[in-house]
C-alpha cells in the first residue's frame, strides 16, 4: 500500500504496519529521526522516549510475527501531552518541581492507547501546570508553531498540536478546560476534539499534583488530537469508556446523518461579546459560504434562550471556582478580602452552597442547548477570535494584550462546551491571507460525539482538511 510516513493518518499507519508495508520499528525510527531533525528549532518536546519507543515497537512487530490479531493502533507512533502520567517516562507538567518525576503507572487515557498498540515517542510541551494559551516552560523553553516559528502553537496542548502539524507523531491526547485542545488545533491547522464531559477518564492528569486523587472533573476533559477527523473517532473509541470512579453510557450514538446535505446546522461567526479579528472573520465567512454551496443547511443566530455573554460569565464563575482549589492560601485570602464583583472573583471565593446554585444554572444552560439540538444537529462557531500570534511570555497574564483586546479573550468562544459538557470538535477551515491556519468549532449534542466528528470529516471534503506547513 502507498503510505506517507510523515503526514499520513493514524489509520493509514496502523494498516501499513498490519499489512507489513512497514514495520513498527522502521516507522518509529522514521518518526524519531524527524523529531531529532526538526524539534531543535521547534521545541515541541520536553522528553523524547527513544529507547522505550523502540522497545514498544519491537513488541508490536513480535506480536505480528506470532500471528496475533492486530490491535487498533498497533505500531502507530503517538505523542503524549506532558500533563498525562506515563509509566517509566518522566512527567513534568512543564514544572521544574517535577523535572525528575517518573510515574509508576500510566494515566488511564495513556494506558488505553498503549493497550491498543500505540507507541509513545515522547512527551510534548505545555505551559507550567497547563496554565496558559501558549506553550513554554523552564524545562524545554518555547514551543514554536510549525507554520511560523515566531508565533505560538497555542496552549495548553500546543506541543501536541505543533508536533502533529510537523509530522512528529500520528495522534495524541490533549486536555481541555478552557479551549486547550481547540485553540492549539486551530492555530496549527490540525483536528482536536473536546469530548462530552467524563467520556474519557481524567485520572492520571497533572494537576492535581502526583499522589493527589483527582476531584470531580466538572469542567475538564481529555480528548484526541490528530491530522484527520476519522483519527479523532478512532482514538476516542480507544480512550473512552467507564472508569472505576465515573461510569458513563456504554455505547454512544452514531452520527445523526449520512451526508452533509442532511445535516441541519446553526452558526454564529461573530458577536459583540467577542468580535473576530478581520482575517479570521474573512476565512470563516468563506468557509461557511463553501459549506452552504456544498449543500449544508445553515441557519444563522444563537439558539433561543442562549445569551452568549451571560453563559460566558457563568462559565467564568464556575472556572474560577474550579481553579480556586489549587490557589495558594494567601492569594485566596487576599482575593476574599477584596471581594470584587466580577465573575472571576466571585467564583474564586464562593461557598459550596453558591457552587451548587450555579451548577444548577449550568444544567439549565445544557437544557437550552439540548432543546436546540432537537431541531438542529450541531452548531458552528469560531474556535477563537485570532490566528496564531507572536510569543508573549510577560509574567502578568491578565496584563497581556492581543491588539486592543485582553489576552483572556482567547477563551471566550470556548464557553459553550465547557459550560454544558457537550462535545466540540475543532476542524481546519482554511488559512488567512498571510497563510496562518484558522479553525471552525463544531458543538454537538450531549453524548453525541460522533456527530461533531462526522461533520468535521465531511467539512474536509469541502474545505480541504489538514495541510502540512511549508518547510517540514
Amino acid at each position: 500500500m502507498r503510505f506517507d510516513p510523515d503526514f499520513g493518518t493514524a489509520a493509514d499507519a496502523a494498516r501499513a504496519v498490519a499489512t507489513g508495508a512497514i514495520s513498527a520499528r522502521a516507522l518509529t525510527e522514521h518518526v524519531l529521526a524527524r523529531i531529532e531533525r526538526l524539534d531543535p528549532a521547534l521545541g515541541l518536546f520536553i522528553t523524547v522516549a527513544r529507547e522505550q519507543a523502540l522497545a514498544e515497537a519491537e513488541a508490536a512487530d513480535n506480536r505480528r510475527a506470532r500471528g496475533e490479531p492486530p490491535r487498533p493502533l498497533d505500531g502507530v507512533p503517538v505523542v503524549i501531552k506532558d500533563v498525562l502520567a506515563t509509566a517509566g517516562l518522566r512527567t513534568t507538567a512543564g514544572s521544574a518541581s517535577l523535572a525528575s518525576y517518573v510515574p509508576a503507572e500510566d494515566a488511564v487515557a495513556v494506558a488505553r492507547l498503549r493497550a491498543a498498540g500505540a507507541i509513545v515517542v515522547g512527551k510534548t510541551s505545555t505551559p507550567e501546570m497547563a496554565a496558559d494559551w501558549q506553550s513554554y516552560n523552564e524545562l524545554s523553553g518555547t514551543a514554536r508553531n510549525p507554520w511560523d516559528r515566531a508565533r505560538t502553537p497555542g496552549g495548553s496542548s500546543g506541543g501536541t498540536a505543533g508536533a502533529l502539524a510537523a509530522g512528529l507523531g500520528f495522534l495524541g491526547p490533549g486536555g481541555d478546560l478552557s479551549g486547550s485542545i481547540r485553540i492549539p488545533a486551530s492555530f496549527c491547522g490540525v483536528y482536536g476534539h473536546r469530548p462530552t464531559i467524563d467520556l474519557v477518564p481524567i485520572r492520571g492528569h497533572i494537576p492535581p499534583p502526583p499522589g493527589v486523587a483527582p476531584g470531580p472533573s466538572e469542567l475538564s476533559t481529555i480528548g484526541p488530537m490528530a491530522r484527520s477527523a476519522s483519527d479523532l473517532r478512532m482514538a476516542l473509541d480507544v480512550m473512552a469508556g467507564p472508569d472505576a470512579l465515573r461510569p458513563i453510557p456504554g455505547v454512544l450514538p452514531p452520527p445523526r446523518r449520512k451526508s452533509l446535505g442532511e445535516y441541519r446546522l446553526g452558526y454564529v461567526l461573530d458577536d459583540p461579546f467577542c468580535p473576530l479579528d478581520g482575517p479570521v472573520r474573512e476565512t470563516l465567512t468563506g468557509a461557511v459560504a463553501a459549506l452552504r454551496d456544498a449543500g449544508a443547511r445553515l441557519s444563522e443566530g444563537w439558539p433561543p434562550g442562549v445569551d452568549p455573554a451571560e453563559q460566558h460569565d457563568l462559565y467564568a464563575w464556575l472556572l474560577a471556582a474550579f481553579l480556586s482549589q489549587g490557589m495558594p492560601d494567601d492569594a485566596y485570602e487576599a482575593m476574599r478580602r477584596g471581594s470584587g464583583g466580577d465573575p472571576w472573583t466571585q467564583g474564586t471565593i464562593a461557598t459550596h452552597r453558591q457552587w451548587l446554585r450555579q451548577s444548577s444554572r449550568r444544567l439549565e444552560a445544557r437544557a437550552r442547548w439540548q432543546e436546540f439540538f432537537r431541531t438542529h444537529d450541531a452548531f458552528l462557531m469560531p474556535s477563537t477570535f485570532v490566528a496564531a500570534f507572536p510569543h508573549d511570555h510577560s509574567p502578568d497574564l491578565n496584563g497581556r494584550r492581543l491588539g486592543n483586546r485582553p489576552y483572556t479573550d482567547l477563551a471566550r468562544w470556548s464557553f459553550a462546551s465547557v459550560l454544558t459538557g457537550c462535545p466540540a470538535t475543532a476542524a481546519p477551515a482554511g488559512r488567512t491571507t498571510s497563510g496562518l491556519p484558522v479553525g471552525l468549532q463544531i458543538l454537538g449534542p450531549f453524548h453525541e460525539d460522533a456527530t461533531s466528528i462526522d461533520l468535521a470529516e465531511r467539512f474536509a471534503e469541502v474545505l480541504g482538511g489538514f495541510v502540512a506547513p511549508p518547510g517540514v
